[in-house]
């Protein structure tokens, strides 16, 4: 009887990018793929098509399935964040997200629908983007979340936990001060912190072209909560477009007013929770040893008068 050739696992080049998010953390992840890319390729019978590819914390494989469909594999280390994602992209409708092909729930690897790899953020024009921003923000936004997602009131009452340990590390006393009345704020919400599915981080990379529709959203990190959670990532990306206008927080608030004359959003609210999100920014920065409010998050305090 003649032996079997022995296996050759793939070669596998991670992105440079990924081992820095990810070597401190999950060492033991970012070995295992080239192992967890041939298990699921010969799992789901795939053909990989090209050169890996990553985002801030994934690994994406180009990938064809026996039919012919085009595909991308998406690994990436399970975490809170994450765990719910598969749930989140089948209970949307189908014409906003992208398209749910196989999963595995005990590991949160996905197969995905290929889209073009053209990103909201390409689109020249920032204001007509922010429009299609929040035009998907609104349609998402509207479902009912699943009941075993982690919710915004258990968040925010983690964050408002823990603000009285970290506040005292910011170097300005008045830094302080507006921090403490961010939490304040946050304390008030926490009853009403609302059971809409969220995306969490819906801003113009995660969203990518595609042929059945012009639009469509990837990557969300699934919360149920108020819709008005999520109009943060668009005041805080595309940021060069807003210094590019000449008035820095006149834009920041045309963006915002634009945001909520779409989505129907209460500007109580929103502002409220813009504020939560940049107590949330600050805490995870003062954990990580800073000790000063991100810039761009003091512009966008400033320009909506915040606290």
């Amino acid at each position: 009887m003649t032996a079997s050739a022995p296996t050759v696992p793939s070669v596998i080049v991670i992105p440079a990018e990924l081992i820095d998010a990810h070597e401190d953390d999950e060492p033991e992840w970012l070995a295992a793929l080239p192992a967890l890319v041939d298990d699921y390729t010969a799992r789901w019978e795939l053909t990989r098509t090209g050169a890996v590819l990553n985002g801030a914390a994934s690994l994406i494989v180009p990938v064809v399935r026996t039919d012919g469909t085009a595909a991308m594999l998406k690994l990436q280390p399970t975490n809170d964040e994450n765990f719910h994602e598969a749930l989140a992209l089948r209970t949307w409708q189908p014409d906003d997200v992208v398209g749910v092909l196989e999963d595995d729930p005990d590991t949160t690897t996905i197969l995905l629908e290929r889209l073009h790899p053209r990103m909201l953020s390409d689109l020249p024009d920032h204001v007509e983007a922010t429009k299609i921003l929040a035009e998907l923000l609104g349609r998402l936004s509207a479902v009912p979340a699943p009941a075993e997602l982690r919710r915004l009131s258990d968040l925010a009452a983690e964050l408002v936990e823990d603000a009285p340990g970290l506040i005292p590390d910011l170097a300005d006393p008045a830094e302080q001060k507006l921090i403490q009345r961010f939490a304040d704020q946050v304390r008030e919400l926490i009853p009403e912190a609302g059971d809409r599915l969220l995306h969490w981080d819906l801003h113009y990379d995660n969203v990518m072209a595609a042929d059945r529709q012009p639009w469509i959203v990837i990557d969300p990190k699934p919360l149920a909560g108020d819709p008005a959670f999520e109009l943060f990532p668009a005041l805080n990306n595309r940021w060069a477009d807003l210094r590019g206008t000449g008035d820095l927080h006149q834009a920041i608030r045309d963006r915002f007013d634009l945001m909520l004359d779409v989505t129907g959003i209460p500007r109580d609210r929103a502002l409220a929770w813009t504020a939560g999100r940049i107590l949330q920014n600050v805490l995870w920065d003062l954990e990580d040893e800073e000790s000063e409010i991100d810039p761009v998050q003091r512009e966008i305090a400033a320009a909506l008068r915040l606290g």
